[in-house]
């Protein structure tokens, strides 16, 4: 197989609170101007000229409204089950589940949403029914190309997943933890079923922070040389360089996507990118980088001053990684170093 195949990666997809009463509007009016397709904007023909979508489920896809109180929490997130259908719009193959939202409705929250994505066809990773369902990577055909995809979060250790009790995989974030030898031995097992490019999806770290600490891209680096392919980052809500380390890629946050969230005017959580990576069997190609810009309950094309704003801030943030980042007509582009095209 020598074509490239494209897989876009977007970051936390909350299709909770007002979201979700949009999705609800849509679903029992069936209004031709509130889609499943319209949450996603003019981004929508990006999303579905990839070959697949990943991204970061930042919800429970539930109707049981008791929400988590075993430890203080701010915020629950819960999506109308006609959330899956905004999802299938966008073409998302997979989510990552290990985040500190999936349990805001219980277990029985996390256990819907299991049901409602496999009704729906799209695969999940890093929770499940109990700790060895929480572990079990995912392998995925995406264009004949065999992706095999691992996910662990650092955040809300209460929701770690036990013999016998549905969860997240949570691991700690350390260099030289078992965190690593956990991802080399989940990396040999995807090598042993076929997979030609492994993911690694993290939930990780503290929230509102432009750039990770060096612990953390330390980690994101060991990663990389355990035999992960692409390290694909979110929870931050505002996105974060990137870099082509050895013969990898490290996104290190993706940021937000789509949401009712309030805009923070200096850090800017409305604003990121869709980050295509373009990939063979023989290894990464490209990355591209789209910029967005998020509204109420929709996601756009960013335009004009945004567009320029976002893409001067990834060229600042990735100069500190040594990333050779190209401005191009549609944002930026970085050559990754296996690449011969």
């Amino acid at each position: 197989m020598n074509e490239l195949v494209t897989i876009a990666f977007i970051g936390d997809v909350m299709l909770g609170r007002g979201v979700s009463e949009q999705i609800k509007v849509q679903a029992s009016a069936g209004s031709a101007l509130l889609t499943p397709e319209s949450f996603w904007g003019n981004v929508l023909p990006i999303l579905q000229g990839a070959d697949a979508v990943i991204a970061n489920l930042e919800c429970a896809i539930t109707e049981h409204d008791q929400e988590y109180r075993r430890v203080p929490k701010v915020f629950h997130f819960r999506a109308d089950p006609a959330a899956v259908d905004v999802l299938c719009a966008a073409n998302i193959r997979c989510v990552n589940l290990a985040n500190n939202h999936i349990l805001d409705f219980e277990e029985q929250g996390l256990l819907d949403t299991l049901h409602y994505l496999d009704t729906a066809g799209i695969h999940h990773v890093g929770a499940g029914r109990d700790i060895n369902d929480a572990i079990a990577p995912v392998v995925m055909e995406i264009a004949g190309l065999k992706v095999g995809l691992i996910a662990i979060t650092d955040n809300q250790p209460d929701f770690a997943a036990r013999v016998d009790h549905p969860g997240t995989n949570y691991q700690k974030i350390c260099s030289d933890s078992m965190t690593l030898a956990w991802i080399e031995s989940a990396v040999l097992q995807l090598q042993q079923a076929g997979a030609q490019l492994i993911i690694l999806s993290a939930h990780w770290g503290p929230n509102m922070v432009t750039s990770p600490s060096p612990q953390f891209y330390r980690f994101a680096r060991k990663a990389i040389d355990s035999g992960v392919d692409i390290f694909y980052g979110h929870s931050a809500h505002i996105f974060q360089a990137v870099e082509h380390f050895h013969n990898g890629l490290i996104l290190y946050d993706t940021g937000d996507f789509l949401d009712d969230y309030i805009v923070d005017p200096r850090l800017r959580n409305d604003w990121s990118f869709v980050f295509l990576v373009e990939v063979d069997s023989g290894g990464l190609h490209w990355l591209r980088l789209i910029p967005v810009c998020i509204d109420y309950a929709r996601v756009e094309l960013a335009k004009e001053e945004a567009f320029t704003a976002i893409c001067q801030r990834m060229q600042l943030l990735c100069a500190a990684f040594n990333t050779e980042i190209q401005q191009t007509s549609e944002g930026l582009k970085v050559k990754l170093r296996n690449s011969s095209v």
